[in-house]
């Protein structure tokens, strides 16, 4: 399987002409009956070789994380193995002691092993990614990277800070976040894997979040006033993904690849607190009104995924309708049926909606501004421009 940045990579290298590159293209939109763009395509393996180095990748940062861990002990020796985590005659002072030594451990844990980890995920990055190419190895490395040195700093500052201190340890998480941020921008300096802008994205939203929760304080901060700063905060990278999609309408480079993670990523912040805040989240007393309200949101997000071609607000907000619908066949006494029900209706909803996608999507961008439409990707086949190499 060949992605669009291999087809530009080729161009740029004079192995293919722009004019062969196009024509390929065009081939390909015939032969499937679908325009590219429309397909959101995003490599993950290129052949079974990508699974079979990618086991190899997990296993040998599992190890290194684990020699970490092993040496973190020889630092700060974990008290529950020792006799006085068993002695029954040990007094209060005794137990404070034992689980000040034991939240020391878990912090060099958390320092060494991602330490390792970072320091491991690299050199392997270098030949994987940079000279091999590999997609799901590539995504591996990234986040073991971005993730070990997360946690390197986290380690860190859970030995500084005192477990009983919330504001510290908000600031501590934020901390963290903002290392791994600087993670991902060096990560991306050297590699350009598409799904780093994604997890760096992801650190400043972390980041953010901490810092706000913070500043309210976290004894004072209640599930909705969270769930609306997640919400807030998944607009801010659902803009940010538009931003990339809008470079690249034709989706012919780097670009839309990074647009479709962080969409991914923007998507279940945006879906989870809304429907949280509309108590699907709080099991069966989803009542009739609040379960057609989730219905009527979905189809909102299938509107804005049909106009920005991106389906996975639709995706992530899956579970909840399902959640819905089943409380709705609970109420008009299909109880015995009620999943069969709604998995046919969901089912059937999203083959039509895939085999129709192009037309609905028509009629849906009609309706829009023109200059919205001319930021989105057109809902016609049209000629591209001469191929370029991929970009940023």
């Amino acid at each position: 399987m060949y992605s669009e940045d291999d087809i530009n990579s080729a161009v740029a290298a004079g192995a293919l002409s722009p004019e062969a590159a196009n024509s390929f293209r065009d081939h390909m939109t015939k032969v499937r009956e679908l325009p590219r763009g429309s397909e959101e395509n995003f490599r993950l393996i290129n052949s079974f070789n990508d699974i079979f180095v990618s086991i190899g990748i997990v296993i040998l940062l599992l190890a290194v994380g684990a020699i970490g861990q092993a040496i973190a002990g020889l630092f700060a020796p974990d008290p529950y193995s020792g006799s006085l985590y068993y002695d029954p005659a040990a007094n209060e002072d005794d137990w404070q002691t034992v689980q000040a030594a034991r939240d020391l451990h878990i912090a060099f844990e958390l320092c060494l092993a991602g330490l390792f980890v970072t320091a491991a995920s690299w050199p392997l990055a270098e030949f994987f990614t940079r000279k091999r190419r590999m997609a799901l190895p590539s995504i591996l490395l990234l986040l073991a990277f971005v993730g070990g040195s997360f946690f390197a700093v986290l380690g860190v500052g859970q030995a500084l800070v005192a477990n009983d201190n919330n504001v510290l340890g908000a600031l501590t998480i934020s901390a963290a976040a903002l290392v791994a941020v600087g993670a991902a921008g060096i990560h991306w300096k050297r590699f350009m894997v598409p799904i780093t802008m994604a997890a760096g994205a992801a650190g400043v939203a972390a980041t953010v979040l901490s810092l706000m929760v913070a500043a309210i304080g976290p004894d004072n901060i209640e599930e909705e006033m969270f769930f609306a700063l997640v919400f807030v905060t998944g607009l801010c990278v659902f803009a940010f993904a538009m931003r990339w999609d809008v470079s690249d309408r034709e989706r012919v480079t780097r670009r839309s690849d990074v647009a479709f993670w962080l969409h991914l990523l923007a998507a279940p912040m945006i879906a989870h607190p809304i429907f949280a805040m509309l108590g699907v989240t709080e099991g069966d007393d989803l009542g009739v009104g609040a379960a057609i309200g989730v219905l009527g949101v979905y189809v909102a997000f299938g509107l804005c995924a049909l106009a920005i071609d991106r389906r996975a607000l639709l995706v992530s907000a899956l579970a909840y309708v399902l959640f819905a619908l089943t409380i709705l066949f609970e109420e008009f006494g299909a109880v015995e049926l009620n999943f069969a029900l709604t998995a046919l209706v969901i089912g059937s909803a999203l083959l039509s909606l895939s085999a129709f996608w192009q037309p609905i999507r028509r009629v849906v961008v009609s309706a829009l501004p023109e200059n919205i439409q001319a930021k989105l990707p057109a809902t016609e086949d049209t000629a591209l421009p001469t191929a370029q190499p991929a970009a940023a």
